[in-house]
């Protein structure tokens, strides 16, 4: 880990001390981005980034405050620690605060097995257009496309440092490199459009922009012709680009900080079933070279795999310190925080159960139905679970797809439709989410 990050932590943690700050963690990240967009074949937009965010917690009694700054001087920190032990005493008390018991700490973790940071050098901006530009040219060359929205290329890398009056000190590095491109297919009131994107750690990972942008342009192209499919009662399928979303609905009604305000759908259903028989969802922050892996939490406390739901009946919530403490739980390892805000639960790496079958042998065992490619807007009620979005895909008969479909809406309540899932073979194991397709049964479909 570089020196420059852990010592800045160190410095914020001796100015909370002296400011009257009875425990502190802090924070310190550095990163660079550079991303390019390109249009019509020239350049249109480029960007570049570089900054260090430090940010630090203080506690008195069962009081915090959350301060940051993007200045590391010695007297912005002072500052910073003065401040922060002032609004912590005019905060409200909550008896839930407070670090983690120093026996309870990550003492060790391999940073290479997690393989999270690419050495290979960082892209010029040249690269970075070069890309761009090829996956434009490539999503004009699919027959049907009018136009390229837009289409661009991206790097970053960030470093992140951690450290607490408690003892625990830890950081790691992470690197991320993307292409994208939108695509727009015919003209004037009967354009459709549709995108593809790739982001990987390593970029050597990274499919090619030709790849990228012809399946932008085909994506975009399948969607002429689009009309409003029959209201009714219908079978739907989840194309794997969005079934995530759904199964990310269940993840939110299990987070901690849900499950302590009493406003989750979720909330009475531990030890229930929540998915069908034979289905479990498995957390591994521990994954190589996925985005949204970590060695510990934003609390100093290990990471470590754990059922979600196994064999369809939910066995774990997500916690941290806090949300934990008001259960009268353990934490799950899962606190996340940026350098301006307090630790909150939040979940890494997931996998649901793959299923037997294609996305193309469930759409042909649905008869007559819907698949669904993409989803607008939300309309989800988080205590009851009721569910109404905006969709659009392509229309099933007989087992085949007919014809495009736009402007329709999609309603029922999560808790059933959760439990009348089928899942396809087809979820890309890149993924932080790995979700295949899913077959939903018996959706309320608003359509002509």
């Amino acid at each position: 880990m570089p020196d420059r990050l852990a010592p800045l932590t160190e410095a914020l943690l001796a100015a909370a001390r002296k400011a009257g700050a009875e425990a502190a963690d802090a924070m310190a990240i550095d990163g660079r981005s550079v991303s390019v967009d390109v249009r019509g074949g020239a350049l249109e937009q480029a960007d570049r980034s570089e900054g260090t965010e430090i940010g630090l917690r203080v506690l008195i009694g069962r009081r915090q405050a959350c301060v940051s700054a993007s200045d590391i001087s010695a007297r912005t920190m002072a500052e910073m620690a003065e401040r922060a032990v002032a609004m912590a005493r005019e905060a409200p008390e909550d008896a839930t605060i407070g670090l983690a018991e120093p026996a309870d700490l990550a003492r060790a973790w391999d940073l290479a097995l997690l393989d999270l940071a690419d050495p290979a050098p960082e892209p010029g901006a040249a690269e970075l257009q070069d890309d761009a530009r090829r996956a434009e040219a490539a999503a004009l060359a699919v027959s049907g496309i009018s136009q390229c929205q837009a289409a661009s290329a991206s790097y970053s890398r960030q470093r992140v440092f951690i450290a607490a009056t408690n003892g625990f000190a830890g950081g790691y590095s992470r690197t991320s490199r993307s292409t994208s491109a939108v695509a727009i297919a015919g003209e004037g009131l009967a354009m459709e459009r549709d995108w593809a994107a790739e982001s990987r750690t390593y970029q050597s990972d990274l499919p090619s922009a030709e790849e990228i942008g012809r399946l932008a342009g085909e994506r975009a192209a399948e969607r002429l012709g689009a009309r409003k499919p029959k209201t009714g009662a219908y079978p739907v399928v989840f194309d794997e680009r969005i079934a995530s979303g759904l199964v990310g609905h269940l993840l939110a009604a299990i987070n901690g900080s849900a499950i302590v305000r009493g406003s989750s759908w979720l909330r009475d259903a531990m030890g229930a079933q929540v998915l069908p028989r034979g289905l479990s969802i498995y957390e591994n922050p521990h994954r190589p070279r996925i985005s949204s892996s970590r060695p510990f939490d934003a609390e100093g406390l290990p990471t470590a795999p754990r059922d979600i739901v196994r064999d369809g009946t939910l066995k774990s919530w997500t916690l941290d310190l806090g949300t934990a403490r008001k259960l009268g739980l353990k934490s799950t390892g899962s606190a996340a925080r940026g350098a301006s805000s307090p630790p909150a639960p939040s979940i890494s790496n997931i996998a649901l159960t793959q299923g037997d079958h294609s996305r193309a042998q469930l759409i042909e065992a649905m008869g007559t139905g819907l698949v669904v490619t993409s989803m607008i807007g939300a309309a989800i009620n988080p205590t009851t679970g009721d569910y109404s979005r905006g969709a659009s895909g392509f229309w099933v008969e007989n087992g085949r797809i007919s014809h495009p479909v736009n402007e329709c809406t999609l309603a029922g309540n999560l808790r059933d439709m959760l439990m009348r899932i089928t899942p396809a073979n087809d979820a890309r194991g890149h993924l932080s989410h790995v979700v295949p397709s899913l077959l939903v049964e018996g959706l309320t479909l608003a359509g002509a």
